[in-house]
C-alpha cells in the first residue's frame, strides 16, 4: 500500500503522519524540542533539534514496515536559518514568536519605506518576519552576516537536509517579506537593501510540485526507498487551511496552535483592498488573508505551567466552566509575545485587569479562553466584508469544547470541527498525494478527504455578556498602549 507522510515542523515539536489515499492515519510519531528564551522577547531554536526529530518520527514509522511514497512538509513560519558556504548553521534560528528586530522594523519603515515594502510583499513592516530578523543579524552580529551562504525557513532546512535540494514554495516563502507576490520572485530592491546576494536565497516552486527525493544517506538510515520524494509542501497555516479543506474564497479557518490564525482564501484582485497580512497559498494562482493573535496556545500552556496547580488542560475547563461570561469581571490581553493583529504591536504585554480577592482559579483560566477568543474576534473583523459560508475551527485547542463554544458565541457564528484532527500534516501528504497522481487536483483530494465531525452554534446566554465585553476588552488595550512602549523600553 502506498502511504504518504505529513511533516509538521512546529514550535514545540515535529510531529509526522502516515496517512493512506484515503486520508486515513496509519501511524503517527512526534518529538518535542527547546524553545529557548534567553532574553524577554527572545526566542530561537536549534536547526539541529528539528533535524533529529524528523529523524527520529521518521524511523518510528518506518520500522512498522509501511511504504512511503511521497513526503510533504509543513513548519512554523518566518524562521530564520543560515548556513554558511560549508552547509554549517551558523546560529540558532530566530522563529516566529521572537520580536527583537523592534529597530530593525523601525529602520525600515523609515529608511526602505513602510508603504513601499507593503507594495511589493503585500504587508507593512513586521518585526517578527524573516526580513527584519536579517537585519537585526546584519546589524548586531556582521561577523555572522558576512558568511551567510543560504538563507532558509525552517521547513526548507529540513527539506535541504532530505534532499540536498535548496529550494522553498511561496506561501512560505511570502512570508518571509522578501517575496514580491506579485511578480512571484524574491525583490532585487529589497535584497540590494539587505546588501544580500539572491543566490543566498533558495529557488521557488509551487506547493505541489515535486522539489527532489530523499538522498541515500538518509534512505539507508530512515529507511525509506530511493523512489520517495518530497513535495514544496506550505507555511504551517496555509498546510492547516488545506488540512481543513479551506481552498476557496468565502471560507475561514480558524486554528487554535501556540498562536492563533483566522484564515481566509482571496484571489489576487482582492490584494488591494486587503487590510490583513497577505501570503500566498499553497493552492495555485490563490492568496490568503491572515490575522493572528500571537498568544494563543501560548497563553493557556503557561498559565497551566505556571499556575495551573497541576492540573491537567481538561481540569482547568472543568474549572472554567464553574466561572461565569466575563470571569466574574476579570478581562486577559493575550499579549505574551507582542501583538500582530489588529495592533502591530511589538510592546504590547499579557494583561489581566480585573483581578478581586474572590478571583478564583476558574476565573483566570475562563478570562484566557476569553481573551484569546475575543483577539480572535479582532482579526475576524478584519476579513473582506462578504458572506462566509463555512467556519472551521482546528488545532489542539479545537479539543475543548468549552473554548469552541466561547469563540462561537463572540463570534455570533456556527463554527465547525471536522472529522480529521492532522491539520497541517494532512494539508502537506495531501499535496503529496496529488504530486504523485493519486488526485488530479487538491480540491478534488480536499473534496473526498475532509468531513465535518460536528458543530458548534453560539450560547444565545452567552452572546449579549461578550459583545459588551469585547468592547471592554478593546478599550483596555487603547487605554495601556502608551504604558507598554514606555514599560518595555525602561
Amino acid at each position: 500500500m502506498d502511504c504518504y507522510l505529513g511533516i509538521d515542523i512546529g514550535t514545540s515539536g515535529t510531529k509526522t503522519v502516515c496517512f493512506d489515499k484515503a486520508g486515513h492515519v496509519l501511524a503517527s510519531a512526534t518529538a518535542e524540542y527547546e524553545l529557548l528564551t534567553i532574553k524577554p522577547g527572545y526566542s530561537e531554536e536549534r536547526p539541529c533539534d528539528w533535524w533529529e526529530a524528523v529523524k527520529k518520527t521518521i524511523k518510528e514509522i518506518t520500522k512498522l514496515g509501511l511504504e512511503i511514497k511521497g513526503i510533504g512538509l509543513s513548519g512554523q513560519m518566518h524562521g530564520l536559518v543560515i548556513l554558511d558556504k560549508e552547509d554549517k548553521v551558523l546560529r540558532n534560528s530566530i522563529i516566529w514568536c521572537d520580536n527583537r528586530a523592534i529597530l530593525e522594523a523601525e529602520e525600515l519603515a523609515i529608511n526602505f519605506g513602510n508603504e513601499r515594502l507593503k507594495a511589493i510583499t503585500g504587508n507593512e513592516v513586521v518585526p517578527a518576519f524573516t526580513l527584519a530578523k536579517l537585519l537585526w543579524v546584519k546589524n548586531n552580529e556582521p561577523d555572522i552576516y558576512c558568511r551567510i551562504a543560504k538563507v532558509m525557513l525552517p521547513k526548507d532546512y529540513i527539506r535541504y537536509m532530505l534532499t540536498k535540494e535548496f529550494k522553498t514554495e511561496y506561501s512560505d516563502a511570502s512570508g518571509m517579506q522578501m517575496l514580491d507576490i506579485y511578480k512571484k520572485e524574491f525583490s532585487k530592491e529589497i535584497l540590494d537593501y539587505l546588501e544580500l546576494s539572491k543566490d543566498c536565497l533558495p529557488s521557488l516552486q509551487e506547493s505541489v510540485e515535486i522539489s527532489g527525493y530523499v538522498t541515500k544517506e538518509n534512505q539507508k538510515e530512515l529507511g525509506l526507498s530511493e523512489k520517495c520524494f518530497v513535495v514544496g509542501g506550505a507555511g504551517d497555516q496555509a498546510a492547516a487551511a488545506l488540512g481543513n479543506g479551506i481552498i476557496s474564497k468565502g471560507e475561514v479557518s480558524i486554528v487554535l496552535g501556540s498562536s492563533g490564525v483566522v484564515f481566509s482564501p482571496i484571489l489576487k484582485e482582492d490584494l488591494k483592498t486587503n487590510n490583513l497580512q497577505v501570503f500566498m497559498h499553497a493552492v495555485p494562482n490563490t492568496y490568503h488573508v491572515m490575522g493572528v493573535t500571537n498568544g494563543c496556545g501560548l497563553s493557556y500552556k503557561w498559565f497551566k505551567e505556571n499556575f495551573g496547580a497541576g492540573l491537567n488542560y481538561e481540569e482547568l475547563n472543568q474549572k472554567a466552566l464553574a466561572s461565569v461570561p466575563m470571569a466574574n469581571g476579570l478581562i486577559y490581553l493575550p499579549y505574551l509575545n507582542g501583538e500582530r493583529t489588529p495592533h502591530l504591536d511589538p510592546y504590547a504585554s499579557g494583561t489581566f485587569i480585573g483581578i478581586r480577592q474572590n478571583t478564583s482559579l476558574g476565573d483566570f483560566t475562563r478570562a484566557i479562553l476569553e481573551g484569546v477568543a475575543f483577539s480572535l474576534n479582532d482579526c475576524f473583523n478584519m476579513l473582506p466584508k462578504i458572506e462566509y459560508k463555512k467556519v472551521l475551527v482546528s488545532g489542539g485547542g479545537a479539543n475543548g469544547q468549552l473554548w469552541r463554544s466561547i469563540i462561537a458565541s463572540i463570534l455570533n457564528m456556527k463554527i465547525s470541527r471536522l472529522e480529521q484532527s492532522e491539520g497541517g500534516a494532512l494539508g502537506v501528504a495531501i499535496l503529496a498525494m496529488v504530486a504523485d497522481g493519486v488526485y488530479t487536483s487538491i480540491a478534488e483530494a480536499t473534496s473526498k478527504i475532509i468531513h465535518i465531525k460536528d458543530n458548534e452554534l453560539p450560547n444565545e446566554a452567552w452572546v449579549l455578556a461578550y459583545k459588551d465585553g469585547y468592547l471592554l476588552y478593546q478599550e483596555a488595550y487603547k487605554s495601556l498602549k502608551t504604558y507598554y512602549k514606555k514599560a518595555f523600553k525602561e
